[in-house]
């Protein structure tokens, strides 16, 4: 049932050992853990993720995975959509930036339903999700969905299909099944992020992970997949990348079965925006603090690369934000309720602030934007953005930033990090509370297993 590219990553994925993660790999597993954890946590009680989990209340199964948050276990793979939807609704969890856009972290909480279900162990898990992002970030680097009018989150689903294959001990040829039920039946449009977003904005790649531990599942039982599923006649490479063949020297280090790293290589957000917009918030705090009062805005001019354009500022809806996913997606609003605030939270994107006027009217009539091509040349090495604000004196104010705090150039320290969990815990853990998970997730290799671990952060 082979072909060349569903073979290399099934071979990579069974081959990667726990001994062969570098030390800076497991930390580096580790910290995406405790950060995928508090985004999730300050998620709890927004409407997407509440409805996930009164989707996953119908299927209670005793031995199944937890809830986080909660004491309720159920399917691995209905556990894996409902804590998955939490990590990704405030847009907080991490990013990878190549010929394709990821948020690889929205593998964490399927492969630790997998892990907790099956009994496996803290090192097994850290193995399965260092593997996960490989694969992940070298399509990325392979090929772009987006170009061809397909979602990012297809490559969460064959990471997750491959390295829960791992996770469950499954042969190189029963990964490559897993794989192929992961990519040909489940091909996400991306649709999904154009014009005004919904719900489903944050809850894509959840599904993609809960296909990909479905199709995980069914190959560990005898099911077979499509045969050749990027290189046939209708597979991958035709029918979602138009022919145009993915770049296999990207994949060198999963052919070669190189130690996994590419974690190291993708970016910890600072801020609760779609990550093009993350400098684009750098630049506008700086100035905001040498503005003093937002009162002396006259006009705001954003130069901006292509990508950011095409993505958080094209479309005519995200300079009339109505929902939450489409604001924190919209480049325009982002800076303009930073240079307004001075801060940018997930309160930025409620319901109050989208319906003020003044705001509004500060979009309406005072935000130009236009995509520069000396920035879109600097993509996607950095996030170019460069704001100018006009004082009513007439005084100009620029500040360009490219590498924002958290870009894998600029990394958050782990003390920066832990305050970025303890922010995002804060309205549902006590403090002593957040130490424990801090602790735990931090050595999390010592601890016995992960069967209790959900009951570190549970509400």
């Amino acid at each position: 049932m082979s072909d060349r590219l569903s073979r290399t990553l099934a071979e990579y994925a069974a081959s990667v050992r726990w001994e062969d993660l570098p030390p800076e790999t497991i930390h580096e597993v580790k910290r995406r853990l405790l950060d995928a954890v508090g985004v999730a946590l300050a998620a709890f009680a927004e409407e997407s993720p509440k409805a996930a989990r009164a989707y996953a209340y119908e299927w209670p199964v005793a031995s199944g995975a937890t809830l986080w948050g909660t004491a309720f276990t159920a399917p691995a793979d209905v556990a894996a959509f409902a804590n998955g939807v939490m990590v990704r609704y405030l847009d907080f969890n991490d990013t990878y930036l190549s010929r394709e856009p990821l948020h690889p972290s929205d593998v964490i909480a399927p492969l630790l339903a997998v892990a907790e279900w099956r009994g496996l162990s803290p090192a097994d898990f850290i193995t399965a999700v260092a593997i996960a992002y490989e694969i992940g970030v070298d399509l990325c680097d392979a090929a772009s969905l987006r170009a061809h009018g397909w979602d990012h989150v297809n490559y969460i689903g064959i990471a997750t299909a491959a390295a829960a294959g791992r996770l469950m001990g499954l042969s190189p040829e029963q990964i490559e099944h897993a794989i192929a039920i992961a990519t040909v039946p489940h091909a996400a449009m991306r649709q999904t992020r154009a014009g005004e977003l919904s719900m489903w904005k944050g809850a894509a790649a959840a599904n993609a992970a809960r296909h990909g531990v479905f199709a995980a599942v069914l190959a560990s039982k005898g099911m077979t997949g499509p045969f050749q599923p990027f290189l046939g006649e209708m597979g991958l490479v035709r029918q979602l990348l138009a022919g145009e063949p993915l770049d296999e020297a990207a994949l060198a280090s999963l052919a070669e079965r190189r130690p996994p790293r590419r974690i190291l290589d993708t970016y910890v957000k600072y801020w609760p925006v779609e990550y093009h917009a993350q400098s684009a918030v750098d630049a506008a705090l700086q100035l905001r603090s040498e503005l003093g009062d937002p009162g002396r805005i006259a006009a705001i001019h954003i130069d901006t690369f292509k990508a950011a354009y095409e993505i958080i500022a094209r479309d005519p809806e995200k300079w009339r934000p109505r929902t939450r996913e489409t604001a924190d997606h919209s480049l325009p609003y982002i800076v303009a309720v930073a240079l307004t605030d001075g801060r940018v939270t997930r309160h930025s994107f409620s319901r109050e602030r989208l319906q003020d006027p003044a705001l509004r009217h500060m979009l309406e009539s005072r935000v130009t934007l236009r995509e520069d091509p000396e920035l879109s040349a600097g993509y996607p090495e950095g996030i170019p953005n460069r704001i100018t604000v006009t004082t009513t004196d007439g005084a100009r104010l620029v500040r360009e930033v490219r590498f924002p705090r958290g870009h894998a150039r600029n990394p958050m320290s782990d003390d920066e990090l832990v305050a970025k969990f303890r922010l995002n815990v804060s309205e549902r853990l006590s403090p002593a509370q957040a130490d424990v998970v801090v602790e735990t997730i931090m050595h999390l290799e010592s601890q016995p297993g992960l069967r209790h671990l959900a009951e570190r952060w549970r509400l």
